[in-house]
């Protein structure tokens, strides 16, 4: 095989790539030499005998399994985390879940005529203090105290 570094280098200015991304049919190499110009070199790329190689990635396909599978709620454990518990699940953030939570249910059960007025305030105040753990604790609580009014 002849040497062709310098039609090489040609070719990478005119592609605006580097040397080594430079791809050169093997077959053609003897029309390849023959070029010494930089307007044979054009006609060379233009009839694909030379052409610049694809620049290569990083592969995001491990990634997107990894992903999955987190989701999914694997590769958790104790081994992968870095923060503190209040790092990766904050308890402002968990607060701010539940009294929206909360909030949302009185004001269903107060749009559908289940809670009265008055007492759509007192349980409003009573969540936004904290007395309530989750939605299940305040809707057993509404039905213990016989708060709900039931169409029947």
């Amino acid at each position: 095989m002849k040497d062709l570094s310098n039609q090489k280098r040609i070719a990478s200015k005119i592609l605006d790539c580097g040397v080594h991304r430079v791809w050169m049919d093997p077959d053609a190499s003897e029309n390849i030499s023959d070029a010494i110009t930089r307007e044979d070199i054009r006609g060379l790329i233009a009839n694909g005998t030379i052409k610049a190689v694809d620049v290569k990635g990083v592969s995001r396909g491990r990634a997107r399994v990894r992903d999955a599978k987190r989701k999914y709620g694997h590769r958790k454990g104790h081994g992968s985390r870095k923060g503190k518990k209040g790092a990766r699940n904050p308890k402002k953030e968990q607060w701010i879940k539940k009294i929206r939570a909360l909030r949302k249910r009185l004001k269903e059960l107060r749009a559908n005529g289940s809670l009265d007025k008055t007492t759509y305030c007192k349980m409003y105040r009573k969540a936004k203090g904290g007395e309530y753990r989750s939605l299940a604790h305040l809707d057993a609580h509404l039905e213990s105290q016989k708060l709900i009014k039931r169409e029947e």
